[in-house]
C-alpha cells in the first residue's frame, strides 16, 4: 500500500502539470503514454514493438492519435484523411505477412489493428478533451477516480454478489452500483465548484453512463489480461501496474463523452 501511495503521488505530480499546461507538451506526453500502452498490449501477444510489424503498428497508431487540428493540416497537404492512412497501415501489415511467409499471421494483423483502435482512440480523445477545456479533463478524471474508489470501498463493505467472477473475481454488483452513486455525488460537487455548461439533469445522466462505461473499460482490460494470463499490463508504475492498468477506464469514458456530444 505504501508503494502504491508513493507511486500515485509521484505520477500525479508529473501528469497534472502537463494536463494544466495543455498544448503540444500535453499532446507529446499522451503520445508517449500511448506508445507504452501499445507496447504493453503487444507484449501480451508476444509481438515485439521493435519488430517490423511492431513499428508499422506504432506508426499507424501515431496517425490515429493525431489531434483534429493536426489532421486538418495533413489533409490540406496530402488530401488523405487519417482513416485512409489507417487503412494503408493495415494493407502494409497484410503485405508483410506474405513477405515473411506467415511468420506474422492474418490473425495477428487483426490483433494489432484492434490494439491500435483500443489504445489509439482513447488517447486521441484525451488530447481532444483537453483542447475543449481543462474542466472536461478534470470531470472525466473525477468520474473515473470516484467510480473506482466508490466501487472498491462499497464492494469491500457491502459486496456479496459477484459481478463477473470469471473476469474479475473481486468485483461485486454492490460495488458496481456504489461506484455509480459515488460518481454522481462527486459530479454534482464538481459542477457546484467548477461548473460545466450543462444542466444538472444532463450531468447526472452522462455521469451514470460514463461511470458504467468506465467500469466496463476496467473489466475489458481484466478480460484481456486473464485471456493472456498476465497479472498486470506492465510494471512502469510500481504497485499500480502499467499504463493500460491505470488508463483502462479513461480509454472508454473519453470517447463516450464526445459521442454523447457532452464535450465539443
Amino acid at each position: 500500500m505504501k508503494q502504491r501511495i508513493i507511486t500515485g503521488v509521484i505520477a500525479a505530480a508529473l501528469f497534472i502539470p502537463f494536463v494544466v499546461l495543455g498544448g503540444l507538451p500535453f499532446s507529446l506526453l499522451v503520445y508517449a503514454m500511448a506508445a507504452v500502452g501499445l507496447y504493453e498490449i503487444l507484449r501480451m501477444k508476444g509481438i515485439s514493438l521493435f519488430s517490423v510489424q511492431g513499428i508499422l503498428t506504432l506508426l499507424t497508431m501515431f496517425i490515429l492519435l493525431m489531434p483534429n487540428v493536426w489532421e486538418a493540416k495533413v489533409l490540406e497537404v496530402t488530401s488523405y484523411s487519417k482513416m485512409e492512412f489507417l487503412f494503408l497501415g493495415a494493407i502494409l501489415l497484410l503485405i508483410y505477412t506474405v513477405l515473411i511467409k506467415n511468420k506474422f499471421t492474418f490473425d495477428e494483423v487483426g490483433f494489432v489493428i484492434i490494439s491500435v483502435l483500443y489504445v489509439g482512440m482513447g488517447f486521441h480523445y484525451l488530447i481532444e478533451t483537453r483542447v475543449e477545456g481543462l474542466e472536461y479533463v478534470i470531470y472525466a478524471l473525477v468520474i473515473v477516480w470516484t467510480t473506482d474508489s466508490g466501487a472498491y470501498f462499497v464492494g469491500r463493505k457491502l459486496g456479496k454478489n459477484k459481478l463477473w467472477p470469471e473476469i474479475s473475481p473481486n468485483k461485486t454488483i454492490e460495488g458496481f452500483i456504489g461506484g455509480i452513486v459515488t460518481a454522481i455525488v462527486f459530479a454534482i460537487l464538481f459542477q457546484l465548484i467548477v461548473g460545466i455548461e450543462t444542466t444538472y439533469v444532463t450531468l447526472i445522466i452522462v455521469s451514470v453512463i460514463a461511470s458504467i462505461f468506465g467500469q466496463m473499460g476496467d473489466l475489458v482490460e481484466s478480460a484481456i489480461k486473464r485471456h493472456y494470463d498476465v497479472k498486470d499490463s506492465g510494471k512502469i508504475l510500481p504497485g499500480h501496474g502499467g499504463i493500460l492498468d491505470r488508463f483502462d477506464s479513461l480509454l472508454f469514458v473519453l470517447p463516450l463523452l464526445h459521442f454523447l456530444h457532452f464535450v465539443g
